[in-house]
């Protein structure tokens, strides 16, 4: 696979990963879980929805949880655009690209695009939130892993090469990816705001939603998110880690909230600003990548994610084998 090329005059100005929505079952779990585990600041709240803000962010909401019956999905993820002239843009460019774009009414943002992209990932793509007081400072209202902001998220994609190129066309930088040779890609990291990743996609039946990561400022605050959820009985929805990232290099531990939902908590990054920073290649191969000390993750964590609404899923052709908790307990 020919790595693209960076778009340096993209059809409009997408800025960051922005927000999620998610559907579930339980407000009242649910929002034990967010506030008080991740840390998270209850923003507003209706009788069937919850919007959650990070510790720092001053824009509305970043998590969006709507109460449904039955099985839950993610409905959307959301990008920020810089202008709203970039949103008439983005309009144009994906109806002409023959995806699926339609205004809609949502509450808490300004003119709202939901989008189809190629795909079949139901983005959401939005220029103005209300501002909120950033929580910064308010060191007395600071709660288990003290989500700082929403950073990115990873989907897994049936074929890696189509979203690669949709989305660097969009714009994005490449800044690193797996895979044993620059033909054999198994995953590629893509930003926009400067730092390593807004949006990761990974090989596999899809698209789904693998999970979605908050970032936070100290090692303890992973440690203390853990032991909040011991206490208040999500013990078992500790997933992954604590550990360390061999792509990014971040600490990082991964939950499951109360409906399945995977989030991500880490604490560092580093910038990718500068046209020279070439895309960084990791050896799939490498016991280092998968998981530098420790053991690996469970099998489930590479193969169990979030379905989308009304997206059907569409097998890969490529079966990734990565080294799994189990394959490395019986070596």
């Amino acid at each position: 696979m020919t790595l693209p090329q960076i778009n340096l005059n993209p059809p409009f100005n997408v800025t960051r990963a922005s927000h999620v929505c998610l559907e579930v079952k339980d407000l009242k779990a649910s929002r034990l879980f967010y506030e008080q585990v991740i840390g998270l600041v209850v923003t507003a709240e209706t009788e069937d929805t919850l919007y959650f803000r990070g510790v720092e962010e001053a824009c509305h909401h970043s998590l969006v949880l709507h109460r449904v019956t039955g099985e839950t999905r993610c409905t959307r993820v959301g990008m920020r655009v810089l202008t709203e002239e970039d949103l008439d843009k983005a309009y144009a460019y994906f109806t002409k690209q023959g995806c699926e774009a339609k205004w809609v009414d949502v509450p808490f943002q300004g003119r709202t695009l939901d989008i189809a992209d190629s795909s079949g990932i139901p983005l959401q793509l939005c220029a103005r939130m209300p501002v909120e007081p950033r929580q910064i400072t308010a060191f007395h209202t600071h709660r288990g892993g003290m989500g700082l902001r929403l950073d990115h998220y990873q989907i897994l994609v049936p074929d890696l090469r189509k979203a690669l190129n949709g989305y660097m066309d969009l714009g994005f930088w490449l800044t690193e990816y797996v895979g044993t040779d620059d033909e054999n890609v198994r995953a590629v990291f893509l930003q926009r705001k400067g730092n390593p990743h807004d949006i990761v996609f990974f090989n596999g039946d899809g698209p789904k939603l693998h999970h979605f990561a908050f970032m936070t400022t100290e090692t303890q605050n992973l440690l203390r998110a853990c032991d909040v959820a011991g206490e208040l009985g999500f013990g078992r929805q500790v997933e992954r880690g604590p550990g360390r990232h061999g792509p990014g290099h971040a600490l990082f531990v991964y939950f499951r909230d109360p409906d399945g939902h995977r989030i991500e908590l880490f604490n560092t990054h580093y910038q990718v600003l500068d046209l020279e920073n070439e895309p960084v290649r990791w050896d799939p191969h490498d016991p280092a990548v998968a998981f530098p000390w420790g053991m690996p993750a469970r099998k489930r964590w590479f193969e169990e994610a979030t379905l989308f609404r009304d997206v059907p899923v569409r097998e890969t052709s490529i079966r990734p084998t990565p080294m799994t908790l189990e394959r490395y307990l019986q070596d």
